[in-house]
């Protein structure tokens, strides 16, 4: 007796079937839901006549489905676009990934429909966030595929060099399940009584405002200049006496929603995120100073708050990376999210950036140059040489002063003493020479890449 095919056999197979049905001449659909399982989708709409659901040819094909991937066959597998009630809602669906375009034999196209719940975004396309015309502040996302790579602290550490240099910085806890930023720049009693979950909560029913959801570092007042820090935390801290359910809201958090009103725009979770952020700078704003730099403090691994963080909320997007295999796979899986859509793929690509994390040189230099090539080989596997692309990305070592590459490495020096290092014991600690030297790289890198050296912020 033969076993029933696994996930992901099964869904070779769903394709093969689909390039068969895109032989006739048809665009085909392929879509996979929340439960894994595949229904075909046949583009009739320029037959003569709609293919009859019963005739000997759909019957076969759905048959084929049945019989092939077993459990992951659809309740109805295929599916004529006759038949379907808005079938534009899939044959134009904006996040469609084309997995064949129509060949000069006269295949139609084969497209890919994925329904999923999380990590939807990392290939979504199309479905960009509304962002605020006047939007002019410079948003750095600070993500690590890994947890555990030190990104939180160079979160500080770069909130407080930015202040330092005179510029006004805000930086957003979105690591909604292990918040931590917060404890790093200011005292609990001095933190906001609200958080970015009470705005996803409280915006979901139309309730968002009037909530405070920003407040300043008590940890960094800055000896000269007008630099400052504020803080948006993933959760607030609830005033004596009132009560503060965090993981009644964490639940309820990552879903799209509908519209307000009939006929009206869905809110996607992308969007409502967007939203949360847009009330946290301009909180921050209200004064009429503008700010300078939002951190995003991102959520790690594989996860829709990094999804929705690095393809669509922020203009520079920090990759932090320790040079080992487990870390290049998952790199290497994201990336390939991307590649999907060559045109988006080039346009993320530009906007990353590695950041060589806790690294430890072992008296060896070369290290570094180790990294650089084993980023360049997940790069170039996935988001360079790309269908459009005029020329094949060449390795280039590292030379010279100006190395914008975004596979060539910024380092975060990891030494002995970082290893008994206590934040929460003292607010001066970022001021440690060991501390300084370890970053100096990192933080003059980073200011170099997202601001205007020549800006006068005296």
């Amino acid at each position: 007796m033969t076993s029933p095919p696994r996930f992901d056999d099964a869904w070779e197979i769903a394709c093969e079937l689909a390039r068969v049905a895109a032989g006739s001449g048809r665009d085909v659909v392929l879509v996979r839901d929340l439960s894994g399982q595949a229904t075909l989708l046949v583009d009739d709409r320029n037959d003569p006549e709609p293919l009859d659901p019963e005739g000997d040819w759909l019957s076969h094909l759905r048959g084929a489905f049945a019989d092939r991937i077993g459990p992951f066959a659809g309740d109805d597998p295929v599916q004529t676009a006759s038949a379907l009630f808005v079938p534009e809602m899939f044959f134009d669906a904006p996040e469609l990934y084309v997995l064949d375009e129509p060949d000069e034999a006269g295949a139609g196209r084969v497209s890919v429909l994925e329904r999923t719940v999380v990590g939807g975004d990392w290939a979504a396309v199309g479905a960009e966030v509304e962002q605020k015309e006047t939007r002019r502040t410079r948003r750095v996302a600070l993500y690590g595929f890994k947890g555990g790579v030190g990104r939180t602290t160079a979160t500080t550490v770069l909130a407080r060099h930015l202040a330092e240099r005179g510029y006004r910085v805000l930086a957003v806890d979105l690591d909604l399940e292990s918040p931590g930023v917060s404890h790093l720049l200011t005292e609990p009693d001095a933190a906001p009584p609200h958080g970015i979950v009470d705005h996803l909560v409280e915006s979901a029913v139309g309730n968002a405002d009037g909530l405070e959801l920003v407040g300043r570092s008590t940890h960094h007042q800055p000896e000269h200049g007008n630099g400052e820090i504020w803080l948006a935390p993933a959760a607030g801290t609830p005033r004596k006496d009132r009560p503060y359910d965090y993981l009644a809201k964490l639940n309820r958090i990552y879903s799209d929603l509908p519209s307000d009103e009939p006929g009206g725009t869905p809110r996607p979770f992308a969007q409502r995120l967007e939203d949360a952020i847009a009330a946290c700078e301009a909180q921050v704003e209200a004064d009429g100073r503008p700010i300078d730099v939002v951190l995003l403090d991102s959520r790690a691994g594989i996860h829709d708050i990094a999804a929705v963080t690095l393809t669509k909320l922020c203009d520079q997007a920090l990759l932090f990376a320790v040079d080992n295999p487990s870390t290049w796979e998952g790199y290497r899986m994201l990336f390939s999210q991307w590649q999907r859509h060559p045109d988006r793929a080039r346009a993320l690509r530009d906007r990353v950036r590695i950041v060589a994390a806790m690294f430890h040189s072992a008296g060896d230099i070369d290290r570094l140059g180790t990294l650089r090539r084993h980023a360049y080989d997940a790069f170039v596997d996935t988001l360079y040489n790309l269908p459009g692309d005029e020329y094949a990305e060449p390795f280039l070592p590292a030379q010279g002063d100006v190395d914008d590459k975004p596979y060539a490495p910024i380092p975060v020096l990891f030494g002995n003493d970082l290893v008994g290092l206590d934040p929460l014991r003292s607010r001066k600690w970022p001021e440690l020479p060991f501390v300084r030297a370890a970053y100096r790289e990192f933080v003059d890198t980073v200011e170099r890449l997202v601001l205007d050296p020549y800006e006068d912020k005296s």
